[in-house]
């Protein structure tokens, strides 16, 4: 189904990183949408892209050319999709927040400090934030702070992940949210707790610990298991994802849940009514 017409249209969405598996994966379902209209596509200055029509991966035109200035690819949205780096998110909303564009953050890796500064941001522009836009991921989660509340004493947590080889975080921001919810339902404080490696003479396992373990290979789209490893018995529970196109459908859901919303920081568990 192709894009609805600029006057029927009512959410006019921008996507950085518009040439990324991301992006084009974006663009592929905001142009499939009967709501969502692709109004700019943003990349680096260096891509070969750059004035190409934004669909031109699909074999159609948008009429909407991929280009470097941000503000220009700002200047007819209501809406910034930003799957990129965080240096890069960090420019993108700077000038959102000056042209009064909301966003949907999908980027991980953020620093305390950006993190911060994205909730300073927040107070005049909507801002969507999540390490994982699936909904499916994001009613595991839910899953997740149930199972640590029932699981509280005598089990055992360790997460693990697996990302293609290009992912350039570990670990992954779903698995460190997984992580942050898993500690907030046990009431302890993740960065205290977390063990992110384990090499030669160990010791015991402490039992106040959260493990995390990371694959990289291939082309895994996203795997995420949580172990809960008591005496007698295991509980795990998993998501997998086999296609990005679940990130860009739960994109699109939050880009709606924004409209008409002035500023707040908002992530999806606001989305799907979660909270």
């Amino acid at each position: 189904m192709a894009s609805t017409s600029a006057g029927a249209a009512r959410h006019q969405v921008a996507v950085a990183g518009a040439t990324g598996r991301m992006g084009q994966m974006l663009i592929e379902a905001i142009r499939s949408s009967g709501d969502c209209q692709l109004a700019g596509a943003m990349d680096l200055a260096s891509s070969p892209a750059i004035g190409n029509d934004a669909a031109a991966f699909l074999g159609v035109a948008s009429g909407v050319p991929v280009v470097a200035d941000v503000r220009a690819g700002l200047a007819r949205a209501k809406v910034l999709i930003d799957f990129t780096r965080p240096e890069g998110t960090m420019t993108h909303l700077a000038a959102c927040r000056e042209l009064g564009v909301n966003a949907v953050i999908g980027t991980t890796g953020f620093s305390a400090d950006q993190k911060t500064q994205i909730a300073e941001i927040a107070r005049d522009i909507a801002i969507v934030m999540a390490p994982n836009m699936s909904v499916g991921v994001n009613v595991t989660l839910k899953l997740l702070d149930m199972a640590a509340r029932a699981l509280a004493t005598g089990y055992d947590i360790e997460i693990i992940e697996a990302h293609h080889r290009h992912k350039v975080d570990a670990p992954s921001g779903t698995a460190l949210k997984m992580g942050e919810v898993i500690a907030e339902a046990l009431g302890r404080d993740l960065k205290s707790c977390a063990v992110y490696a384990r090499e030669g003479v160990t010791g015991e396992r402490d039992p106040s610990t959260i493990g995390f373990s990371t694959i990289r290979g291939g082309d895994i789209v996203g795997d995420h298991t949580v172990l809960f490893a008591g005496t007698g018995e295991r509980i795990e529970i998993t998501h997998k994802s086999a296609s990005r196109a679940t990130y860009a459908q739960g994109s699109l859901r939050a880009v709606r849940f924004l409209a008409g919303k002035r500023s707040g920081l908002f992530d999806m568990f606001d989305v799907l009514g979660l909270n």
